[in-house]
């Protein structure tokens, strides 16, 4: 019944959304510049990180938030489900809440793949498609546009649908064989919960895809195809570097045990839980990017750049300072064992082998909250100006580089070890996306230019 009732929430604030990206046709004025040239919003100077510290929320943020937030309030619904699940099971014993935790790792290893290129490459297509949509209007060309916003949404819901099909038969069937993989085999106490919760699991495989594309459908655009041959497949690979990594992780903690993974586990509902402010942030600085740069208004892009940046950077550090301070409390809403509590946030992760002090996992998770606010949000910038390629390479190193980390800090130092891998993929995400800003190749060549003519 909980679930039902938070999918219902979930389609209704999918409505609030969409709402939101139909108002940036009535408000991009607000983003347009005068016929001077000049930003009815101010100018924020160059891109550097003297920008970000007049921590000064203006009217641009303002309307970032106003995307943001009912952005977060839909994306919420499934996470929240999650958490809730975790909660119940967790009462119910160190076991089930561990096989809990690789069942969900496995799902979205198998779900997302798909899933969040889907979304990405919609949202982007949508923003820009509606400035165009807008022009033709004064073409006389709006009902032929109009055919072509019916035919997008067609071809993208019944793709959803079969992708949505084809996960829940992967999820139910292969169940076994990728619990082999995450190490779980057939004698682990994890086991038959374990598949138990994977099959009904693979259930909600299709409508959460078919909500996931009626949330970012191809309106109006010509072509459905060519991006999701292409461009997806960019997005595919980067989707697939991350999974790999975090699946790596959960792996790993699986094989020392149900206690420690049931700590993890905990730990990463909470990382995950919290990512859901700066995921919706970076979709909002996604669609006014898109908008901005779709129009070559370059400076208005470039104060999108640098308010999401400053947004983000506030909202990590708030996470931060929640984390460290409710977690006592959050963590008690998942278990009782004592066992586990210690893993998640005590402070010795050490064994007696190894004879090292290190912070809990939950000092991780709260630590690394600036640091994830910035990769998630410059994820969203990419997918602005339509910076597929370099998103897709950088995310594939960045991930070799974790993954070979994790491995080797992970029989070093236990489950400290794998959080630690865990940071310095995000980290590394955040270098590889200042160093593409600091740099102005690409697409950013174009939004950076007027500004380097005008030091010249």
């Amino acid at each position: 019944m909980l679930r039902k009732t938070l999918f219902i929430l979930k389609s209704s604030l999918q409505i609030a959304i969409s709402h939101s990206q139909r108002q940036l046709k009535t408000t991009i004025p607000i983003l347009r510049s005068n016929r001077h040239g000049k930003s009815n919003l101010g100018n924020l100077g160059p891109l550097s990180l003297a920008n970000l510290d007049g921590f000064k929320i203006d009217e641009l943020g303002l309307y970032i938030l106003s995307i943001a937030l009912p952005a977060a309030l839909a994306l919420a619904a499934d996470p929240i489900a999650s958490f809730v699940d975790t909660a119940f099971v967790g009462h119910l014993g160190s076991v089930e809440l561990a096989a809990v935790g690789v069942s969900v790792s496995i799902f979205n290893l198998v779900s997302k793949l798909f899933n969040v290129p889907l979304l990405n490459i919609t949202t982007s297509c949508v923003a820009e498609e509606q400035v165009l949509i807008s022009k033709s209007n004064y073409d006389g060309e709006f009902e032929h546009q109009g055919k072509k916003v019916l035919s997008s949404v067609s071809t993208s819901l019944a793709l959803a649908a079969g992708l949505g099909i084809a996960e829940a038969v992967a999820l139910s069937v292969g169940s076994g064989f990728l619990l082999n993989i995450m190490g779980i085999p057939i004698d682990s106490p994890m086991r038959g919960p374990a598949e138990q919760f994977l099959t009904w699991r693979s259930i909600g495989a299709p409508p959460i895809v078919i909500a996931l594309a009626a949330q970012g459908t191809f309106r109006g655009f010509k072509d459905t195809k060519t991006p999701l041959y292409a461009i997806g497949g960019l997005l595919i690979g980067r989707t697939i570097a991350t999974l790999v990594t975090l699946t790596l992780a959960t792996s790993l903690a699986a094989r020392q045990g149900p206690i420690p993974m049931a700590g993890h586990q905990i730990c990463v509902q909470v990382w995950l839980a919290a990512s859901l402010l700066t995921d919706a942030l970076a979709l909002s600085g996604q669609a006014l990017l898109a908008t901005n740069y779709s129009q070559a208004n370059y400076q208005q892009a470039r104060e999108v750049i640098y308010s999401v940046l400053k947004i983000g950077l506030i909202t990590g550090f708030s996470l931060a300072v929640v984390l460290l301070i409710g977690f006592g409390a959050i963590s008690g809403l998942f278990t009782t064992d004592s066992a586990v509590l210690q893993i998640a946030w005590s402070e010795s992760l050490a064994t007696s082998k190894q004879q090292l002090e290190f912070f809990g996992c939950i000092r991780f998770v709260a630590g690394s909250q600036p640091v994830n606010a910035i990769a998630l949000v410059l994820d969203g910038l990419y997918y602005g100006v339509s910076d597929f390629e370099y998103a897709a390479v950088s995310m594939v190193v960045v991930g070799l580089i974790s993954c070979a980390f994790v491995v080797v800090a992970d029989s070093l130092f236990s489950l400290g070890g794998v959080w630690t891998g865990l940071f310095l993929f995000m980290t590394l995400r955040v270098v590889a996306g200042f160093w593409r800003l600091g740099t102005k190749s690409g697409p950013w060549k174009m939004i950076f230019c007027e500004m380097d003519r005008g030091k010249g």
